[in-house]
């Protein structure tokens, strides 16, 4: 599945970090960009992506991600930022794949 301009493996059961959706917790989503379905022998690929498959996963909290340091120096030149970011994230839990 692909969230957020990254692609994720998802699974039942699983609990996975995304960017952050616009969802409440507790609140349930349907992801329908999937790229790749997998379930025994019964394998599809998607060009881009699958029609007809979903994902369907509950929110369960959002959050900061841990805090990456930025540096911005010029040598000679008296100049030196830091700047701190902490990217925002979604967790959530992987009810079951819709095929």
């Amino acid at each position: 599945m692909r969230s957020g301009g990254k692609q994720f493996r998802a699974e039942p059961e699983g609990r996975i970090r995304v960017p952050r959706i616009d969802a409440s917790e507790g609140a349930e989503i349907e992801i329908d960009d999937v790229l790749l379905y997998s379930a025994g022998d019964d394998r599809r690929v998607g060009a881009p992506t699958l029609e007809g498959v979903k994902v369907r996963a509950k929110v369960l909290e959002h959050g900061l991600g841990k805090k990456v340091m930025v540096e911005k120096f010029k040598r000679r030149k008296n100049y030196h930022r830091t700047v701190g970011h902490r990217q925002p994230f979604t967790l959530i839990e992987v009810i079951g794949i819709d095929a």
